[in-house]
Order: C-alpha cells, then structure tokens, then sequence
C-alpha cells in the first residue's frame, strides 16, 4: 500500500490560498483517477479537485470553510500500487528527528545534526519559467518514464488540465507528436548533484500548517432584528460570493473618484440588421447573436482613439495598456456576478467576439470557468438592459479605469433631421453610461469617449455581413 496526498492545486498567478467549500467524497470513499472529490473556491473562481490517482481516501485534512494555502496537502488516497511523488498528489513525508551532538569543546567545525529518519521529498519540476510548484500526477509520471519522457520535456507541455496541469491525454498526445516528428525533442540534461549545506549545530523544525478557519459571525436571531426594526423581518445571510463582490465594490469606491457621463444613441440600424440576419446566423453558429457583441465592437473601436480609457493607476503612474481586454459582466443563476475577460478583443471580427461571449457565457453560467478566464480585463461591459434597465451607473472594476453600461433599448418618437427638413418617427433608442476615475479621466475626456461609442453604433453598416 502507498499513500499519496492530494494537493491544493495553483488556481491562477495571483492565488496563494483557496477555500474548501464542499467535500464530494468523504474518509472511507473509493475514488477513481480523475474524479472530483472536492469542491474549492478563490475570490475569482469556483474549481473542483480531482483525486490524482485510484484508491481510497483514509484521510481528509481540512474541512469545509477551511482556508488552505496552495500547495499544501487536503487528503490522502491510500492506493495498492509503489510510492509515487509526482503531480496533484505527493507521497506524505516522514517525520524528521534530529539529534544534536553535544559540543564538548571548542572546534572550527560545528556539531552536525544526525538524521534518524530520511524524509521523502515530493518531487516537483522546474520549467522555462522556472515555476517550482508544477505537479505531475502519478500517471502522466509512469507514462513519461516509459516513454522516455524527460522532466525537461515534461516541464514544456502546455497542459488542459485543473490550474494547466498535464493530463494523461496531454502527454499522450505529446508522444504521439514526437514520435511522428512533429515537435523537436529536447536534449535531456543529466541533473546535476545538489549542494550539500553547511551542517548547523541547531536545526529549527519547521511547524506544520494549521488551517485557517473562516470565523463564523455572531449568532443574531430573527427576534433581535424584528425588535430593532419593529415589525416582522426575513435574514438573509450573504454567501461568499456575494461577501467577496461586496467588498470589491467598497473597494472600488474608496480607490477612485467615479463620475459617470449618459448618452442617448439610436440603434435602429443594428436592430434591423440583427433582425434580418438572426435566422441565417442561429442556423450556421448553432447560438442566438445578442447586441453584446456589437456594443463590444463599437468599445473596441472607441478604445483606440482614445486609449486612455485603456489604462490603470498606480501610484503617481498611469499604465496604458497596449492590448484590449473587454470584460462582460455576466449574472449567474444565484443571482450572484462575474466578469469573464474576452483577451485581446481588438483581434477579432463581429463573429469571433459573439463565439468567444458565448463560450464565456456558458461555461460561467455552468460554473466552468478557469482562472484565466476572468483576470487581466482592461476595460468592462456590463449590458444593464438586458434586465430592462434603461440606464445604471455602473462601479469600476478595479483596476481599470472605465466602465460602459448599455441600457435596453425602447422604441420611442423622435425628431429626425432630413432634407425635407425635421420630422418625427419612431426610432430604437438606447441610454449608454460610462463610469470613470475621476483622478485621470476628466469630464471632457469621458463624454468625447462615450460620444464616439455612440458614433460607431449608429453608423453600424446595415448591409453587413456575417
């Protein structure tokens, strides 16, 4: 028998630590390689940890609402097979005794510390980026050994994994390029002997992690409040999502100064060309077009001229980024918000970004995003009408600098300017709002951006094609 731990795994560049939110298995449960037994959560995304390997879990660390740094092990899998140190999982090391040799008398060499027991030590690679907390489960370790895989090589696959961890399927498919030539195979450098450390005369042990536990607010009964409100009352206590948006949107208020700029754009055009254009395009992409994407475009579009709008601040700085990342902001079905990041939305045609949304979209609404998925936006949409708001005033989401609300769009009479001269008709009307700090961007620069917004919406190209 062998057991291995299962290990927080790494949820994105920013994560050190990630809560335990629900256990799928318990202590006693066969598992299978592969199988969620845990479900986590960051302040950015919600995951589940599959078991690394076969066998039955006789151990679990830590318990829900537990806060655990990344790393660190939460279970341990007892298999049938030999000892494995690799990947999501680890082999649990022994505890270490020193023994200290008393000094007798003066000498130019210390007294060395003797071992009594060896600990085993987990093995994690290195790769170009030099990141040492890259795991390797005990599968894709046995199959690199029997193929000749070298923790170089190893190191370099891009992994499709939980937090890019290499899967059985990615090695596979790594070999089978290799073997029929289609990637260059790495020279394989012989490791070099580490470098014993000068011995201490005294050896300090290192204290086991605790967890953290989340420490539940007082207990208020529904009694206390009706007495302090003076009539019957519901309590409602936020989860933690809701707590997290909670405290960025303080956050956000208290880091910059918000002025938000409104204007009315008639989007007749686009609403004629989507209706025209709706069938044929559900038919060929197998997904509704919505005006999300077009009012992206139109983003885009005014980012560029004035990129400003594009930037972040730090300190006395202002960092303008040379790349457009367009965060959307999705409700969820709990009612709860996320912001998945569309990268480099400058990059792509109309169809590309309703592809990409809908992606988003989906696996945001299924609880499927990665971490990736919703970090480095430069700039936010959040498309209030959808819920029928006809205008917001939208919070920064830090730290950019800018946010656009679109409002839902109403047929409404206005005056239209003609050669015959002024007349009413009936137009598709929409109420944009841009948000904005207040430290770098003044009035004038927020209303020209939002103006040239609304320019590009209302000379969309009605005979566009998809």
């Amino acid at each position: 028998m062998a057991q291995v731990e299962v290990i927080m795994p790494k949820m994105g560049e920013s994560i050190t630590e990630a809560t335990i939110t629900k256990w799928l298995k318990k202590e006693g449960d066969v598992v299978e390689a592969d199988e969620p037994i845990v479900e986590i959560a960051t302040d950015k995304v919600d995951s589940e940890v599959p078991a690394p390997v076969s066998g039955k879990i006789v151990k679990i660390l830590y318990k829900e609402n537990d806060v655990v740094p990344v790393g660190s092990p939460i279970a341990i899998i007892e298999t049938e097979g030999e000892a494995t140190t690799e990947g999501t999982a680890r082999v649990p090391e022994e505890p270490v005794q020193e023994v200290v040799q008393p000094v007798a008398n003066q000498s130019t060499e210390p007294a060395v510390a003797q071992q009594t027991k060896v600990s085993q030590e987990s093995v994690k690679t290195t790769g170009d980026n030099g990141d040492r907390s890259k795991f390797f489960s005990p599968v894709v370790m046995r199959i690199a050994q029997e193929h000749g895989v070298s923790m170089t090589e190893l190191a370099s696959i891009k992994g499709t994994g939980l937090g890019g961890r290499v899967t059985k399927k990615d090695i596979l498919r790594y070999i089978k390029e290799k073997e029929s030539g289609a990637v260059a195979t790495q020279p394989v450098t012989e490791p070099q002997p580490a470098q014993q450390p000068t011995p201490q005369p005294i050896v300090q042990q290192q204290p086991t992690p605790q967890p953290v536990t989340q420490q539940a607010p007082a207990v208020v009964s529904s009694e206390d409040y009706e007495n302090k409100y003076g009539g019957p009352v519901e309590v409602i206590e936020m989860d933690r999502v809701r707590r997290l948006i909670a405290e960025h949107m303080v956050k956000s208020k208290q880091t910059s100064p918000h002025v938000t700029s409104f204007a009315e754009a008639d989007v007749t055009k686009i609403v004629k060309w989507r209706e025209k254009i709706k069938d044929e395009f559900f038919k060929r992409e197998g997904f509704k077009l919505t005006y999300t994407p077009i009012f992206i475009e139109a983003a885009v579009k005014a980012l560029k001229d004035y990129p400003l709008l594009n930037s972040s601040v730090e300190g006395n700085k202002i960092i303008v980024k040379k790349f457009i990342n367009i965060g959307v902001a999705v409700a969820l079905p709990d009612g709860n918000l996320i912001v998945p990041v569309i990268k480099n939305a400058d990059q792509y045609n109309l169809v590309g970004l309703a592809r990409i949304l809908n992606d988003l979209v989906t696996r945001a609404r299924k609880g499927q995003l990665r971490p990736e998925d919703i970090e480095g936006g430069t700039f936010t949409l959040t498309n209030v009408g959808t819920f029928g708001s006809i205008a917001g005033t939208p919070i920064i989401n830090q730290p950019q600098v800018a946010i656009l609300a679109t409002g839902t769009i109403k047929k409404r009479p206005v005056v239209i300017e003609t050669e015959e001269g002024d007349m009413i008709g009936i137009r598709h009307m929409m109420i944009s709002s841009l948000s904005y700090d207040h430290r770098i961007i003044d009035g004038a620069l927020g209303a020209t951006f939002l103006n040239r917004f609304v320019y590009y919406v209302e000379n969309f190209d009605i005979n566009r094609k998809i």
